[in-house]
């Protein structure tokens, strides 16, 4: 091995902390997985559609309360009948941002009557089965949904 080799080779090394919070994070990972299922850990750890996009990209933006003391933001972008792009905020739990993401991911490209006619049932299906503690967060995110949608229908 030449000197460059084992450089790196002690640079890739980690330290006892590092190597303490890599398997800390492994660990709670471990514990989500058992508590919802891999597909739920991976989108509330790396969600698709976070964030709010420019205003020029938004038709209709809906914030909405939860009962639970969650918030859900949906921000929409819908071109004739489609609802061409969709973001979304949340405070909410990991379930929260789970449901929200695939309620995104279920309405891109989609028809507004499609989106309408979504249970919550529909997003717990493709979620693969959220805890029943967390079935009212797919709940939250169809209310948010449909309260945008009505209101793109009456400001059209």
């Amino acid at each position: 091995m030449n000197k460059k080799e084992v450089r790196e080779r002690e640079r890739m090394k980690k330290d006892p902390f590092d190597e303490f919070v890599d398997n800390l994070q492994q660990e709670i990972i471990d514990k989500e997985v058992e508590k919802y299922n891999e597909y739920i850990v991976e989108l509330f750890h790396n969600p698709k559609n976070w964030g709010k996009p420019p205003e020029e990209e938004i038709s209709v933006a809906q914030t909405y309360l939860g009962p639970c003391g969650d918030t859900m933001h949906f921000f929409l972008k819908i071109a004739g009948d489609i609802i061409e792009d969709a973001h979304f905020i949340t405070d909410g739990c990991g379930a929260s941002v789970a449901t929200a993401s695939q309620t995104t991911l279920l309405i891109k490209g989609k028809s507004i009557e499609h989106a309408k006619s979504l249970k919550p049932e529909d997003i717990d299906d493709a979620l693969r089965g959220l805890p029943e503690d967390h079935k009212h967060c797919a709940e939250l995110a169809v209310r948010t949904l449909r309260r945008a949608l009505e209101q793109y229908e009456s400001n059209k």
